[in-house]
């Protein structure tokens, strides 16, 4: 679990914050025992607010590193990550939720980009990320726009997978994250590489990618299906989050 702990200023990532971010990240990266990453902001007032500008100089040094100016946002991560999000999840914030999985917020959070009004760009992946989600047209929407979007609009649109009731978000998320723990890694993680790298692919080259990485981790799928006709997980049993 990564939490972004400064509610003082509505957990907004500052040059330094950003640094610890990159190497908690790393650090998930690393342990083949941590098999999902949950991301999380302290209090119950804000995910993130995005960067802290008014320390937007510490910025400045990290805007084109490969792993993004929030710490990590320009790197896609190896295993699913899910953003258990309460309150604002704005601009940076925002970017942030749209790296993870899924996303998992309490009905009276709000998402979007007020840095239109102030002519900050997004550049921590918002861009791309956000039509891949919702479609082009609504990304650009709330691009364009900058308008502010509540919980359940943003459900009805994709942006979130799940509304929970206040201060049950992070403990939703665990529940998810222990439940997507507990699968065959293996099948899972390479459906989950055949998802994300085939959305740029024409359909035909998406459906040979997943082929090939699917053949990779037969011998496992031949096991799963051995157990599965041994009556293990019948009936849903054991299943889903």
């Amino acid at each position: 679990m990564l939490t972004i702990d400064r509610p003082e200023r509505r957990n907004a990532v500052d040059g330094p914050t950003a640094e610890l971010l990159a190497a908690a990240v790393e650090r998930f990266e690393a342990d083949d025992e941590a098999r999902v990453l949950v991301l999380t902001g302290g209090g119950e007032e804000a995910f993130c607010a995005g960067a802290d500008l008014k320390a937007i100089e510490s910025f400045v040094p990290r805007l084109m590193l490969p792993e993004g100016p929030l710490g990590f946002t320009r790197r896609t991560p190896s295993k699913p990550a899910i953003a258990a999000i309460s309150g604002w999840c704005l601009a940076g914030g925002l970017e942030l939720a749209l790296w993870c999985d899924l996303r998992v917020a309490t009905g009276g959070s709000t998402l979007g980009f007020p840095e239109r009004r102030f002519g900050v760009p997004l550049i921590d992946g918002g861009t791309q990320r956000l039509p891949r989600l919702v479609g082009l047209g609504r990304a650009l929407d709330m691009i364009l726009t900058g308008r502010m979007v509540a919980a359940e609009e943003a459900l009805a649109m994709g942006l979130l997978t799940e509304i929970v009731e206040p201060g049950r978000h992070l403990e939703r998320a665990l529940e998810i994250a222990e439940a997507l723990a507990r699968f065959p890694q293996e099948t899972m993680l390479s459906d989950r590489r055949a998802a994300l790298e085939g959305i740029g692919l024409t359909f035909e080259e998406g459906l040979r990618l997943e082929a090939e990485v699917g053949f990779e981790v037969f011998e496992v799928a031949q096991r799963g299906a051995a157990r599965f006709a041994g009556g293990e997980g019948r009936g849903g049993v054991g299943a889903g989050a």
